[in-house]
């Protein structure tokens, strides 16, 4: 028999794993705590607490809103409305990561649609940058209904820029809380596409930089019917930077290190109780 015996695996399996959650959880330093989920870390507090999402469905957008289309003609927020429902993203085109992503994740949902752009839904790109122009508008299209592949792309796939009170206005009205770090030249915002529909309601939130096209299509279908969907529970991604100044990480980095600390501690977890079953199973057994 193991000269731990069985019971001294179990003790030594848990004080393992206890061990691991204690240096997953161990709190971080940092410049200041805040009330909300959004804790600081590294970054300015007063600039994260204006960043988020704000369900709003049912909430009309402003149709008759003004932005500048990938050609530099100036286009009214009402022409991509009407007729089909609209997925709305809120990127700005110089992102140095997350705005990439989201815009990644939305092309390969739609690619997975049995629907298409320009002919069952329309998709309409803003950037929430005023300094952003036509022409890296011109070239995100390109890109990306290059990446999209179908014949409806270049028809129903819209990048726009715009002033600042234009996109203030859109971006209030669907619960997209950003702001602009004027130390690192970036803004802090959160990932999230939205379904409106085909009369410019909000229908729908998708979070994160994956979604599905399933649940997607549903989402379209729903809002084509001019549904308003229900609340859904918001597990944001927060685009920011790393400070190299400050060694200190924004946001998104700093979530995505706790979420591979939570993955080390479940995988340290299955592996102890692998080992203990065939400790378990291979110890001989002795009759009294």
């Amino acid at each position: 028999m193991s000269r731990f015996g069985k019971f001294g695996i179990v003790r030594i399996a848990i004080a393992v794993l206890a061990m691991a959650c204690a240096i997953a959880i161990q709190p971080r330093p940092t410049v200041a705590q805040l009330s909300d989920p959004m804790q600081s870390v590294g970054v300015r507090p007063d600039l994260l607490k204006d960043v988020g999402i704000d369900q709003k469905l049912g909430q009309q957008v402003p149709l008759d809103l003004t932005f500048r289309d990938e050609t530099g003609k100036t286009v009214q927020l009402s022409q991509y409305f009407g007729q089909r429902p609209v997925i709305l993203s809120l990127v700005y085109f110089n992102c140095p990561m997350l705005c990439t992503q989201v815009l990644n994740g939305q092309e390969a949902a739609m690619k997975g649609l049995a629907m298409e752009a320009g002919n069952q839904f329309e998709a309409v790109t803003v950037s929430i940058d005023p300094s952003d122009r036509p022409v890296l508008a011109s070239v995100k299209k390109q890109l990306y209904t290059g990446m999209y592949g179908h014949a409806g792309g270049a028809e129903g796939w819209h990048f726009l820029t715009g002033d600042e009170a234009q996109i203030k206005q859109l971006a209030n009205a669907v619960g997209f809380r950003y702001a602009y770090d004027p130390d690192s030249k970036q803004f802090a915002h959160a990932s999230v596409i939205m379904v409106l529909t085909p009369d410019g309601k909000v229908s729908k939130y998708f979070y994160g930089i994956q979604y599905s096209p399933r649940d997607l299509r549903l989402g379209l279908v729903e809002a084509s019917a001019r549904k308003i969907g229900t609340p859904v529970d918001s597990i944001l991604l927060f685009c920011y930077h790393y400070d190299p100044n400050t060694g200190k990480y924004g946001l998104l980095i700093s979530r995505l290190i706790q979420a591979g600390g939570a993955l080390t501690v479940l995988a340290i977890g299955c592996a102890m109780l692998i080992l203990f079953r065939r400790e378990r199973y291979s110890l001989p057994s002795y009759r009294s």
